[in-house]
This record gives C-alpha cells, structure tokens and sequence, in this order.
C-alpha cells in the first residue's frame, strides 16, 4: 500500500509541474507577443513589419490560435499589398495550419493551396514539401487516403530533390502514418523504425520524435501495448527534453494514454487524458481536444461510469460530425451505442449502431470500388488472352491452307504486308496527333496560367491604390472590383491545375472564392460559409458568369446583412435537377431588407448580376422574410 501511495503522489507532483510549466509558458509568451506587438506598432519598413508578424504568428501559435489567427490574417493582407513574393505563401501556410488545428478544414485547404501556387511561383521546393504535408494531413481528416498518401510520396521527392534530410525523415514519418490509416501495420511499423535508425544516423532528434510515436501507433493497432507503451513513453520524454510547445505535449500524452489503456493501467491513463483535457482548453487546441474527450469516454466506459463516458462520448461524435471529421468516426458512434445500451436506451443504443453501420458501409463500398476495378482489370485481361488465342488458332489454320495453297498465301501475305503498313502509318499518326495534343494541352495550361498571374497583378494594383484612398465610398467600390478581378482568376487558377482544361468544379471553386472574400472583409471570425451541394463541372463560358454573381451575393451580405460584430451564416447551393435546368440558391441570415428603404451603395452590384442573369438565360427570385435569399434558374 506505501508503494501504491507514494506512486500516485509521484504521478501528481509531475503532472502539477507539467501544469505549472505550461503556465509560465503561456505567460512568457503572451509578454512576448505584447512586446513585438509594441514594436509592430512602432514600425515602419514593410520587410521588417512582416518580420515582426512572423514572430507573433509563431509565438501565439502556440497559446491561442483565435489571436494568431488575426495576426495571420494582417500579415496575409500586408504580403498581398506589398507583394513580398516569399512572405506571401509563408503566411498563408501559417494560416492554414491554424485553421488546420481549430478543425477548420475548408479554411485550411484554402489556403494551403494558396501557400503551395505561391512556393511554386517562386520555385521553393522546400516550402512545396512542407505545405504538401499538411495537405495531405488535410485529406486524412476528411478520409481521403489515397490523395493523402499521393501528397506525401510528392513531397518526399521534393526533399530528396534538396537532399533536406529533416525533411525525408518528415516524409517517411507520414508514408508510415498512412501505411497505419489503411491497416497496413506491419509494413507501417516496419517504416517507422528504418525512419528511427535513419533519424539516430543524422541527429534528427525532432523527427525521431514522430517516428516513435508512428511506432508506437502501428504496435497498438498490431495489439502489441507493451512495445506501443514503450515507443510512446519515449516520444513523450524526448519532447520534454527538446521542450515541445503544449500542445504538441497534448498529442503524446493523449499517445501514451491509450497505451497504457491497453494496458489496463486505466488511472495512470486517465491522469495522461485530463492533462491532455486541460492543455487542450488553455490552448484552444480542438484537434486534440476531440481526441481526448472521445478517448475519456472510452476510458469511463471500460471503468462502468456510463453516464461521464455518455457525456464524453456525445461531445466527440457532435465535433466531428459538425467539422466532417471523418477520422475514427464508425468507432465513436459504435462506443456511444454500447454507453446507451448499458444505460438501458435500446432505441438509441440502435440509432447509433445504424449510423456506425452506414459510416462503415460507406467505407466498405470503396472497398467494394478497388474490388470491382480489379475485377474488370481481371476481365479485360481474360479477355484480350482470350483474343490472342483465338488469333493464334486462325494463324494455325492459315498455316494448313498454305500448303494447300502456295499462290492464296502469297496474297494473304501481300495483304498482310500492306496492311501492317498501314497499321505503321495510322500508328505512327496517331502518335504524332496525341504528341501535338499534349503540346496543345500544355500551352492551353500556360495561357490560363498567364491569365491568373495578370489577374492577381491587376487585382494587387486594385489593392495598393485602395488603401491609399480615404473617401469610403470609392475605397469600397474599389475592394468590390479587386473581388470581381479575383473571382475571375480563381476560374483560370482552377483550370490550369485541373485535369480538365474545359471544366470547372464548382464546389471547390465557391470554397477558394468564399475564403478568398472572407479574408478581404476580415469576417472569417464572425460569418461561417456552408457548401450545400455536391461536386459539379461547369464549362467556363458557364462558371465566369455564375462565379461574378455568386461573389456579388457574397460581398453585398458580408457588408450589409451582418451589422458590427454580429455573426451569422451564409448558405451557397448550385444544382441540375434536369439536364436543361441549372439552379443556384445563395442564403444569409442577416438582418434581411427593411420595406420601402432605398438599397445601399451604389446599384452597380445589383445591375451586374441583373444583366449577368440575363446573359445565362435565367430568372431571379429574392425573398427577405427571414434574412435574405436569392434563388436563381438559368436555361442550361
């Protein structure tokens, strides 16, 4: 019993100092973001204004991602208008990934994109990997394995291009993250620890880190804890020793918890979680915070205290189903079927059985897709064999009747003669012909990558002449253009990146034009934009005119349906319900139009999308009863 006392006051006294190192941490750097806010204030050379940024985007990543994200946000904005080509997609990769950890997975794929087109320009391979990364840790969250472990084998070519050794080590620990996301355990485990010999080798005591910690993961799902508690435990003191900022602290407690839940060691594990709970909530870290509030349930549940696992539990699956979290999804919602089940709530013990059968099932069925690929590739492979076999015994035939015919195989062989030729000549044609279509291709990706770049240089003169104009009205109507000029260039953005050079996917398109909008209005705070609608491929001659209108609806509420620091959300949904019919409905819940009150601004707006509208053939309905609403039918 002294044993078992003294152990748990041991694990108290290191968990308080590890709260209380937290604390002065956060004090620190809270005084140090003050200090270069001070200095910021005083500055006046634009270089060292963005520098200045950096620092304190850096500093409050660490402890606040609401406050990093305003600074992120002047920053993004001063690159723009001084259009400092390096300092223009560092921030927005900043910015990005603090969307990235508040579960804002539209925001961030946003603008790592950005951040991506803008190391391109520049021909930094290094930034490209590094944003990469964090794209594909992007599809991970939504689900997407494929294009995730796509992002990651680019961005180790990239590092190895370089020769940056962090950097393939980086790679390698996210190749052994996706190996583990799609049930390869053992060739995941097996990654990890080439990754640790690789990391001891060149003194990359970072990224040994995050191998272990890959380790361990592949060890746990192997169900092999003692060796997972073992890689885990190691992650955990290295990151102390090399003093890791809180919240990476969350993601190795919250590692070393399950481990020790395996164990059935459920106090030291639950001591691990409520750290993790708590560091999460001071630093505003959701990521994390889902994480441990789903792995508190499970505990609670393992340990019979139904009703804290049901309280746990519900948080999570209310999380993830609100950011499309898909991660772990099937597994939450089964925990919170068994919690009700225990509970005696058999009718919602079978709801949430139902809906981890469909998130599995949905799952299963891309399962189900490789399945069937492979088998029409099988198909196709039986039937071709079958087609040289049929061939092979024609030519046999062929042979019989040439000893029956010495003058009919002569013929026979002058025809084939002649048209083996031919056969050479349509081959070598066609070769010539997709050749030249490829060249066609690339000049057409050229041209419409050209056209984006004139467009952002005209949309960033827009922007230095605004901000030295004082009249607000002109200063506004200004800003309106620079988003016109903006929803245009997006369209060629999208085409020269795309597979299809006469398409346009209109989802993904609105989601780029909505950030794009937001960030000029500094509203990303206060207005949420939701994408109710399903992937959709418009040609450009379509897109132009709808992206115009859609950017109009979006400016005009962003300035007029949300007054001071009201929040709100707007709704964009673009739909065929029949092949002649095309119907875009854009709705906010803004204070709506008072009757009889002369519209603000200008009119210029509304004339645009009024001869826009006519220009598709279309009809416009705007209801204002609660909010406002614009429904729109064009012939198509």
């Amino acid at each position: 019993m002294p044993n078992s006392i003294d152990t748990s006051f041991f694990k108290l006294k290191k968990a308080s100092f590890l709260m209380l190192l937290c604390f002065h941490f956060s004090y620190a750097q809270n005084t140090s973001i003050d200090s270069l806010n001070y200095l910021l204030s005083k500055e006046t050379t634009d270089s060292k204004k963005l520098q200045l940024l950096e620092d304190i985007v850096t500093t409050a990543s660490n402890t606040d991602f609401k406050k990093a994200i305003v600074y992120a946000r002047m920053a993004v904005k001063l690159a723009d208008q001084t259009q400092h080509n390096t300092w223009q997609p560092k921030f927005n990769e900043m910015k990005g990934r603090i969307h990235a950890n508040l579960l804002e997975l539209d925001s961030a794929s946003y603008h790592f994109d950005k951040a991506f087109n803008g190391y391109f320009d520049i021909d930094d391979k290094k930034g490209q990997a590094t944003t990469l990364f964090k794209i594909g840790w992007v599809y991970k969250k939504r689900g997407d394995l494929e294009n995730a472990m796509k992002s990651d084998l680019k961005a180790l070519k990239l590092m190895e291009s370089i020769n940056n050794k962090a950097g393939i080590a980086g790679a390698n620990t996210r190749i052994s993250e996706d190996l583990c996301r799609q049930e390869r355990y053992q060739e995941a485990l097996e990654y990890a620890l080439k990754n640790i010999a690789f990391c001891n080798k060149n003194d990359l005591n970072e990224e040994l880190v995050f191998s272990y910690t890959n380790a361990g993961s592949a060890a746990i799902a192997m169900n092999n804890p003692e060796d997972s508690y073992m890689y885990f435990d190691k992650a955990l003191s290295l990151a102390k020793a090399l003093e890791f900022n809180p919240m990476s602290m969350c993601d190795f407690l919250n590692n070393r918890g399950n481990a020790l839940k395996r164990l059935g060691r459920y106090d030291e594990a639950l001591l691990d979680y409520k750290q993790v709970l708590k560091l999460s909530e001071q630093t505003n870290y959701k990521n994390a915070w889902i994480t441990v509030t789903a792995n508190l349930g499970e505990i609670n549940l393992l340990t019979g205290n139904y009703q804290e696992a049901l309280k746990y539990q519900l948080q999570t699956v209310q999380n993830q189903e609100e950011n499309n979290d898909l991660a772990n999804l099937t597994e939450n919602y089964g925990h919170v079927s068994t919690i009700y089940e225990k509970l005696g709530n058999y009718p919602l013990a079978l709801a949430y059985q139902k809906k981890a059968r469909i998130m599995r099932d949905s799952t299963a069925r891309l399962e189900s897709d490789k399945t069937m690929s492979n088998l029409l590739t099988q198909y196709e492979t039986e039937k071709k064999e079958s087609t040289i076999a049929s061939q092979k015994n024609q030519l046999a035939q062929q042979k019989i009747v040439q000893w029956l015919s010495i003058g009919l195989v002569t013929l026979l062989l002058g025809f084939l003669f002649f048209g083996y030729k031919s056969y050479v000549a349509r081959t070598k044609s066609n070769k010539l012909l997709a050749a030249k279509n490829k060249q066609n291709e690339l000049l057409l990706k050229e041209i419409h990558h050209r056209v984006k770049n004139n467009l952002e240089l005209v949309k960033s003169l827009i922007a230095l002449q605004s901000a030295q104009l004082e009249d607000s009205v002109t200063k506004d109507a200004m800003i309106a253009s620079q988003n016109r000029v903006q929803s245009m260039g997006i369209i060629h953005q999208k085409l020269y990146q795309g597979e299809n050079l006469g398409n346009v996917e209109m989802k993904d398109y609105f989601l780029n034009l909505g950030e794009g909008i937001l960030d000029t209005f500094n509203a990303d705070d206060k207005v949420k934009i939701e994408y109710a609608m399903d992937n959709l491929e418009l040609d450009v001659d379509t897109a132009v005119p709808i992206g115009l209108i859609v950017n109009e609806l979006l400016t005009n509420a962003l300035k007029y349906a949300f007054p001071k620091e009201a929040k709100g959300n707007i709704s964009i949904s673009l739909s065929k319900p029949n092949p002649e019919t095309l119907t875009l409905k854009v709705v906010d819940n803004g204070i709506g139009k008072t009757a009889g009150l002369a519209p603000k601004g200008t009119g210029f707006g509304s004339q645009l999308i009024k001869l826009l509208t006519q220009q598709l053939d279309g009809e416009m309905t705007e209801d204002t009863l609660n909010g406002t609403s614009f429904l729109f039918n064009f012939k198509f």
